[in-house]
């Protein structure tokens, strides 16, 4: 039971790029009717008036969480209150999800599998982990005997690294990825990515950490804190076009089965990468068109909601275009016209049409490039 006009108060900061500096408000959420409202903390005046925001969840509010809020990227400091903390400071944790080289054909699998526990991913990226990174990350496994075969292994191809948060994280993408060495028969693991996707023992499909702790330190690994870059991205940046599943369809749960779909079709997903884009990178992004587009405003703010994830494409086949597959921009004339392309499959109108793709072949290297560089800020 809600009362009327129940409200949590959060701490939240935005990073205002053109004063370079962060501006600080009190954000209140009232769950009745999803609506939010905004005082500067600084200036102690209302900021946005209480306004019906649909788009933001209770479920998207803790501190460390960064959500959108009309194409402003907030990050939540803090809880407002001693009402909201008591209520909302719960057990959600962070963990690392690692898939190894052995599971990168099955991503789209595994990544739907990760959205179907309930698991948020706030941070994905694919990387090639250079010598000393891959001993860093086995530093506890030095002195076995099978040390070498682990480090060739985690070293021969990209791997994907992602950071998961929901209550419990560690424990249940423990359990779900079980036992690094699938002889068990015990019920819980029949299900286990270990038991679906390993190979054996040391050749398995994916990784998680076994606490709290192990989870901190392997997650400084792949994204440090301290804003230093971590292991390279896979990208090659040779016979490639860029993809951008939209923040709605990520949102909607979707990046597994639009994966799945274009490894399916036979493209290799050489880079991937999630992140926000601030107003500005989208507004160059889109540049084309602008004046050209009627919805280009649209496509502006939704591009900028929430979180995206970039792919580099590669295709090696000259009858497969990507830009094809992906289907003409208005879902509902793909439908009718080329129903097994993404944009039919997925996509809702114009504006949320699931994905993003190069239109030019010329433009493809410029746009993962861009991609690259907007995400690195």
């Amino acid at each position: 039971f809600q009362s009327q006009d129940e409200r949590y108060a959060f701490i939240a900061e935005w990073y205002d790029p053109s004063a370079s500096l962060f501006r600080r408000y009190e954000l209140l959420y009232y769950p009745k009717d999803s609506s939010i409202e905004m005082y500067d903390v600084k200036n102690r005046r209302t900021f946005l008036r209480r306004t019906k925001y649909e788009s933001l969840h209770l479920d998207d509010l803790y501190v460390g969480s960064k959500v959108t809020v009309f194409c402003r990227h907030l990050t939540i400091v803090d809880y407002g209150n001693l009402y909201t903390s008591r209520k909302l400071g719960s057990r959600k944790e962070r963990t690392l999800a690692l898939i190894k080289p052995g599971g990168m054909h099955k991503i789209g699998e595994l990544l739907d599998i990760i959205i179907n526990t309930g698991l948020t991913i706030t941070k994905a990226k694919m990387m090639l982990l250079s010598r000393k990174e891959a001993a860093d990350f086995y530093a506890d496994h030095r002195a076995k005997p099978f040390y070498h075969e682990l480090l060739q292994f985690i070293m021969s191809g990209p791997v994907l690294a992602m950071e998961l948060l929901g209550d419990d994280a560690v424990s249940k993408w423990r359990a779900i990825v079980g036992p690094a060495n699938p002889t068990t028969t015990e019920s819980e693991t029949l299900d286990s990515i270990s038991e679906s996707f390993g190979h054996c023992g040391l050749r398995d499909a994916a990784h998680g950490p076994d606490s709290v702790a192990s989870a901190a330190k392997e997650l400084e690994l792949f994204f440090p804190s301290s804003g230093g870059r971590g292991p390279v991205s896979s990208a090659k940046f040779t016979n490639c076009t860029c993809c951008i599943i939209k923040p709605h369809a990520v949102s909607e749960g979707l990046t597994g089965k639009i994966v799945k779909a274009i490894l399916k079709e036979g493209f290799e997903i050489s880079a991937l990468q999630m992140f926000n884009m601030e107003r500005t990178n989208v507004e160059e992004f889109y540049e084309i068109y602008k004046g050209v587009v009627p919805e280009y405003l649209e496509m502006v703010s939704e591009l900028c909601s929430g979180p995206c994830i970039a792919m580099e494409i590669r295709q090696f086949d000259p009858s497969k275009v990507f830009r094809d597959f992906c289907g003409p921009s208005d879902p509902a004339l793909a439908r009718h016209l080329r129903p097994g392309t993404l944009r039919a499959v997925f996509g809702k109108d114009k504006i949320q049409n699931a994905v993003h793709c190069t239109d030019l072949p010329e433009d493809g290297l410029l746009e993962v490039s861009l991609a690259r560089q907007t995400s690195s800020h």
